[in-house]
């Protein structure tokens, strides 16, 4: 046995559960073949198999069935979707595609027909293979009705042969469907009755069947499509083209071609081309393409910017973090793709039921056909009609899609607002979160100091804020960051320092326009300068909100102090709230001192536990799921690890970086706290369109079966059951793509 290995296919033309369910089924009956997964909404198929598997074999066997299928190899997220995971070994060799894609090609065109197995609608319906079907066989029907008035005689004929110009590609994939074990496909059961219904000598129906299911198909394709797209979509926000800057020179470069390191132009104006730092310039970012943040964000030196965001009111030159196929905008497609594949505990339950339900369905319509006319004497044409409508009410498609199409709906809609969810299960745990434990630094707070403060002792407060950032000039300590930030917005002009040098735990000496300067922690201040109680008695004031204070010498004046500190994000306090009103609980875990977690908490109004090493932050997390409670965990991924794998859901907030994406089992892409409560109510939305599916398709069949034994409906509405509820389960499952409120 060799290596396992994995490869990714594009499958074009599934549109609905059972397709996948065929292919899936089909492939993993394939010798060597290990594991399948199948997306209907990414368009995808991933085989794992055990090196020595013959792929030509595997995509025939794909395409007997109707679909086109093509090997994924390059990875540039403009051109096709991405791979798949990365920590799975991947074989690329070359494959000689020119033996059997014409011979595959003309099976798929051989097979048009029912699910519409062709490429995706790029253009109008009426191009696409399935709906050429479509017009084909309502334009038979049509002649078979007009043939009808003019020569009665022959009318049995003309709708038999209108019939057949729909039934023969669906009877074509059925008889393969069957080899390829699935029996009981849609098809299958389509046939059956058509050719049941001629049988019976209702002709007419049947051929108005045939056309009304390929209409009904030909909806679900459109709306399919529509889903498909609305995630792919996010890929053609990033430009083709970018501005290479090199040797001096800047010319116009491919994206992807732009590797990590070079550096790029961005002009007002452009949209980004890749993931990048910026180098120099400063302008404001639209940011609202790919995360939803309504208000530009102002980027300048050192900030990150992201592929497809828009460049505002001056130029940029960026520093590119990320190729082409690993920016984020390609890591939120491909992850959002392979979450659509990992099915949630509702879809994996009505997977199992319908492998159950439809050969009961078959059965209960032979026995509708058969027992009435035995036991009861009944008419053997009514009862056989009855039969053969209850076969077309019993199709499960639009059950089998109930939650997928939902699913997928919600983890494209939420991608766009950068609220990423790795798959159904996670998707309907976090409806049930009745606890959220966050972490605060970086998560409830900024991640970086701000200046809060600046008071005036010896000197006012332009001086203190000049000489201190004077001295911290070239320092990339992040609370030197903090007072250069404030002096730059305060528009003071710095004069130079000289001799600077920092002193281990105590703070940075040097010498601003002549004279001596310290600027440390107030104990390193009193050793040099006594504090008057007045002065101490401040400064502990500001220690107990939580905030760090420096205190400025210059010469020997006790001329001031700075304090600083992480301040909460603007949003914690209403994302809080919402929280709140959701019911849900809430509690900050931070391995930060107690007074300035109780200070972040008193401000904000959540309950602290501070001082927590990361196995305590585990420990509290099993804690509460203990007392019944189903808990997230939101942190950055990394020091909350621990507990972000013990909660029932893990949530990273970043922006964008890799270990919010790959981490934790959902990522909040830009930091906003509302968005913990948005992904929460998302989840709920879904779940309550789930359940309004599921009722509908059941709902539909139960009436429709109830008139048809009854003898009040046909096969006209029975087929209108089948494709109308998975048409209406379809269109209610796209309302999840209208952006959160």
């Amino acid at each position: 046995m060799g290596e396992t290995v994995e490869k990714r296919y594009r499958v074009d033309g599934m549109d609905c559960a059972g397709c996948a369910a065929k292919i899936d089924t089909a492939v993993r009956r394939m010798p060597g073949v290990e594991d399948v997964s199948v997306s209907v909404t990414a368009g995808t198929m991933t085989v794992r198999h055990n090196g020595n598997s013959d792929l030509v074999a595997i995509e025939r066997k794909v395409t007997s069935l109707g679909y086109s299928v093509s090997q994924l190899v390059g990875r540039s997220p403009a051109e096709t979707p991405p791979t798949s995971h990365a920590h799975h070994h991947h074989d690329h060799t070359d494959h000689d595609h020119a033996d059997h894609e014409p011979a595959g090609k003309k099976a798929t065109d051989a097979l048009e027909g029912l699910h519409g197995h062709d490429a995706p609608m790029a253009g109008p319906w009426w191009q696409s293979k399935k709906g050429r079907l479509t017009i084909l066989s309502g334009a038979a029907l049509v002649v078979a009705y007009a043939i009808g008035h003019l020569v009665p005689a022959i009318a049995p004929y003309a709708f038999i042969v209108a019939m057949l110009v729909g039934l023969v590609p669906i009877a074509r994939r059925a008889v393969v469907a069957a080899f390829a074990g699935t029996p009981f496909s849609i098809e299958m059961l389509m046939t059956i009755a058509a050719v049941g219904a001629v049988v019976i000598d209702a002709g007419e129906e049947a051929a108005t069947v045939v056309f009304l299911f390929l209409v009904g198909e030909l909806l679900e394709g459109v709306a399919a499509g529509k889903a498909r797209a609305s995630i792919q979509s996010l890929t053609t926000l990033v430009p083709k083209r970018a501005f290479l800057e090199e040797g001096g020179t800047t010319r116009e470069v491919p994206a992807e071609s732009l590797a990590v390191g070079s550096t790029i132009l961005v002009r007002p104006g452009d949209r980004v081309a890749a993931d990048g730092t910026v180098l120099s310039g400063e302008s404001a970012i639209d940011e609202a393409p790919v995360t939803g943040e309504s208000t530009p964000v102002r980027k300048g030196e050192g900030d990150m910017v992201f592929a497809g965001t828009v460049n505002g009111d001056a130029a940029l030159r960026v520093k590119v973090t990320a190729a082409a196929a690993d920016n984020t905008i390609a890591r939120v497609v491909r992850l959002v793709e392979e979450a659509q594949e990992s099915k949630a505990p509702t879809e994996r339950f009505i997977d199992r039921f319908s492998r159950y339900y439809t050969p009961g369905v078959v059965v209960a319509a032979a026995l509708v056909a058969i027992l009435p006319p035995l036991l009861a004497g009944g008419a053997w044409d009514e009862w056989i009609y009855k039969g053969l409508a209850i076969l077309l009410i019993g199709c499960p498609c639009a059950l089998v899609i109930s939650t997928p199409a939902a699913i997928a709906a919600s983890l494209s809609s939420g991608a766009r607002r950068g609220l990423l969810m790795k798959g159904g299960a996670v998707l309907e745990t976090l409806g049930k979160v009745t606890a959220v434990a966050l972490d605060k630094t970086g998560t409830l707070t900024e991640g970086k100091p701000q200046v809060t403060d600046v008071i005036a002792f010896g000197k006012d407060e332009a001086e203190v804020l000049k000489y201190a950032a004077a001295l911290e000039t070239g320092s990339s300590h992040p609370l030197a960051l903090a007072i250069l930030a404030r002096a730059t917005a305060a528009g003071v002009t710095l004069p130079a320092a000289t001799d600077a040098k920092a002193l281990g735990g105590k703070g940075i000496t040097g010498a601003v326009e002549g004279q001596p300067v310290f600027f440390g922690s107030p104990k390193a201040a009193g050793e040099r300068i006594p504090l008057s109680s007045d002065q101490t008695t401040r400064i502990s004031a500001l220690n107990d909100d939580g905030k760090t204070v420096s205190v400025l010498i210059v010469g020997d004046t006790l001329a001031g102090a700075i304090a600083m500190r992480d301040e909460p994000r603007d949003d914690a306090k209403s994302g809080l709230e919402e929280l709140t009103e959701a019911g849900v609980k809430i509690v900050m875990l931070t391995g930060d001192n107690h007074r300035t977690a109780e200070a972040i908490g008193r401000q904000l109004g959540i309950e602290v536990r501070a001082e927590l090493m990361p196995e305590d932050k585990q420990r509290i997390v099993n804690e509460l799921k203990r007392d019944g409670l189903i808990v997230a965990k939101v942190g950055d991924g990394i020091n909350d690890a621990p507990a972000l794998a013990t909660a029932d859901v893990g949530i990273a907030m970043g922006g964008g970086t890799d270990v919010a994406l790959e981490t934790a089992d959902a990522a909040i892409l830009h930091g906003r706290v509302s968005d913990i409560a948005a992904m929460i109510a998302l989840s709920k939305r879904t779940m309550r369109n789930i359940v309004e599916n599921i009722t509908i398709a059941l709902g539909l069949k139960a009436v429709f079966l109830v008139t048809t034994i009854a003898g009040i409906t046909g096969l006209w509405p029975a087929i209108l059951a089948d494709t109308g509820a998975t048409v209406l389960v379809t269109i209610n499952a796209l309302r999840l793509l209208k952006p959160i409120e």
